[in-house]
């Protein structure tokens, strides 16, 4: 999986699967464009990357911040090819009459919000130049309730709808558009949620998640004519033939 001469921005690129999927990118050929709100952390991977990669400050909540983000990135490179929409966060944990109505309503801006204005913004230009990639990441949550996770299931079930209608908006003029559902990962996310003590994942042991690099390797996999087949829908990375497919097994 070779990447020269392609552009590929990453939300949510300053730890976990977005740093990940940046290093590996990058690794295969490809210009990177890394966003977060944590500014030095993606300051600091795309110094370790070198010439190939601009850090570029953004909150995914801000319409402003991402169409500007996109703007930058397409100055720097020439275009944008793949963007990867993974921002995203849990909290708040807890039932939901216990919840923060204001914090529920932030992770809906981040987690759904936050990919619309991805799509948004990206796609006129890869509508003009006939081709590229939009990969969500999405979750076994956006399927299923899971108890504590109020807001970031209604997110992620929304981001799923997002990419089927999207999809079926934009295949024809050129562009791929499916998600991505990692499974457990062994991030700073999984530690919040063992912290928290509700629900089965909680319980996970830390050796139950996979790391970061498979989801990095899978969305690469993603980009390729191979998962074609997927354009509309999700990939579940728990699913072994799709494991064998990205060269994990």
């Amino acid at each position: 999986m070779q990447f020269d001469g392609k552009t590929v921005m990453i939300t949510g690129a300053s730890k976990g699967i977005g740093a990940a999927a940046a290093r590996a990118f990058a690794d295969a050929g490809a210009n990177v464009a890394l966003l977060a709100r944590s500014t030095d952390a993606i300051a600091e991977i795309a110094g370790e990357i070198g010439e190939k990669a601009i850090a570029i400050p953004c909150d995914v909540a801000r319409y402003g911040d991402v169409a500007g983000a996109v703007a930058a990135t397409a100055k720097a490179f020439g275009g944008v090819d793949v963007l990867i929409n993974n921002a995203g966060v849990v909290d708040p944990i807890g039932h939901l009459q216990d919840t923060d109505p204001e914090v529920w309503a932030r992770t809906i801006d981040i987690n759904l919000k936050g990919v619309m204005y991805g799509l948004h913004a990206v796609m006129p230009g890869m509508i003009a130049q006939g081709h590229g990639t939009i990969i969500n990441i999405s979750s076994g949550a956006a399927h299923g309730p899971v108890e504590g996770w109020t807001a970031y299931c209604s997110s992620k079930a929304g981001v799923y709808m997002l990419t089927r209608a999207a999809d079926k908006e934009a295949r024809g003029k050129g562009l791929r558009i499916m998600g991505l559902s990692p499974g457990t990962v062994a991030t700073d996310m999984q530690r919040e949620i063992k912290a928290s003590g509700i629900n089965p994942v909680s319980q996970l042991d830390w050796s139950a998640h996979i790391p970061p690099e498979w989801p990095a390797r899978a969305l690469m996999w993603m980009c390729t004519s191979e998962a074609d087949a997927f354009m509309g829908d999700d990939v579940s990375l728990r699913d072994e033939d799709i494991r064998k497919k990205v060269g994990l097994i």
